[in-house]
């Protein structure tokens, strides 16, 4: 261990283009099923520095990009003015901890939605301020505009983003052992729908209250790029706004946080594009969707034998809750005339 972590600080050194960097202390930081965080605190040329190393962790999802795509979208949007971790270095082999991953400045905050969504303190007085400039924030994202040769890892959708949701969710389906009929019936209902996108843009695709780091009310950072896609811009919207995402304060409905209309004031301001009200809905429908799909992927992986977590375990049981969601979204929508 020790050999492993003078080898670290050796390449950071060099990373950095430091004379000296001493590692005064790394330790793993909580949350993250999917990638491992270690925060960093370092001595570079004798000015102490907070940073984290991102990798992967044992299991992941195949479906998410791996550290070397997340490290080239991080530096995209520090690039379009987001506010992210701003992304140092990137190691792309496998020498030192056996696998790739990436230093960045360190945000602090607290990210968890349960206590975002159930500390005035926290997120701020009303929340409403908060959710304009996280509503600014995505616009920045949204930007960002295919092709980018930067990012040519993403690929372009080969049919209209819901479609392509739509047949990538149903294809999941397809492979979990047993039928989910209420899932199938709202792809079934999303695909009939499906809304034409007029322009495609990078979506961060899990912009959503968990993966905001918040710290007296300002926004410090917006984490996790893995899931990041070129697609349409309301569906980023939708998912921030999706009740699966409240945190059991459902009134707040942007994020659990604020209001909705303060969401979209900020991503209109900034945006110079209005949001369009009407199709929010059909994207709600399909965030829920999204999430049951994931819920039942995930209590699989438990089920299965595969990996034995109480988390993964209490996620699946998530689905029909998600279910019930895109349901009466469904109802709803149809009930007001919409479809």
């Amino acid at each position: 261990m020790e050999e492993r972590r003078a080898a670290l600080a050796a390449w950071l050194r060099d990373a950095a283009g430091a004379d000296s960097l001493e590692i005064l202390a790394m330790d793993k930081l909580s949350g993250g099923a999917i990638q491992e965080n270690w925060g960093l605190k370092v001595s570079v040329d004798g000015a102490v520095r907070d940073w984290v190393l991102r990798t992967d962790a044992p299991s992941g999802v195949s479906t998410s990009h791996g550290r070397v795509e997340e490290f080239a979208l991080l530096k995209a949007a520090h690039e379009a003015g987001v506010t992210v971790p701003e992304p140092l270095f990137l190691n792309t082999g496998k020498t030192l901890l056996g696998k790739p991953f990436y230093v960045m400045e360190r945000v602090f905050g607290r990210a968890e939605g349960h206590i975002l969504t159930r500390d005035p303190a926290l997120r701020g007085e009303g929340g409403d301020r908060l959710v304009e400039r996280l509503g600014a924030e995505m616009a920045r994202i949204h930007s960002i505009r295919p092709p980018r040769d930067d990012l040519d890892f993403l690929p372009l959708p080969d049919a209209p983003p819901a479609l392509h949701r739509v047949a990538t969710y149903r294809g999941y389906l397809d492979e979990l052992p047993d039928p989910n009929p209420a899932l199938e019936y709202a792809l079934r209902w999303l695909e009939r729908r499906a809304p034409a996108t007029p322009e495609l843009m990078l979506c961060h695709s899990d912009f959503r209250t968990g993966n905001c780091m918040v710290d007296g009310g300002e926004l410090t950072g917006i984490l996790d790029w893995e899931f990041a896609s070129w697609s349409d811009p309301m569906e980023d919207i939708a998912w921030f706004c999706a009740r699966c995402w409240r945190f059991g304060a459902w009134a707040r409905e942007a994020g659990g946080i604020g209001d909705r209309e303060a969401f979209y004031r900020g991503y209109e301001a900034q945006s110079g594009r209005a949001v369009d009200r009407g199709i929010i809905p059909y994207w709600e429908v399909m965030a829920a969707v999204r999430w049951a799909v994931i819920a039942l992927q995930q209590g699989e992986r438990h089920l299965s034998g595969g990996e034995e977590s109480l988390e993964l375990a209490l996620t699946g049981l998530r689905a029909p809750e998600m279910e019930l969601d895109a349901l009466m979204d469904i109802a709803r929508i149809q009930g007001e005339g919409r479809a």
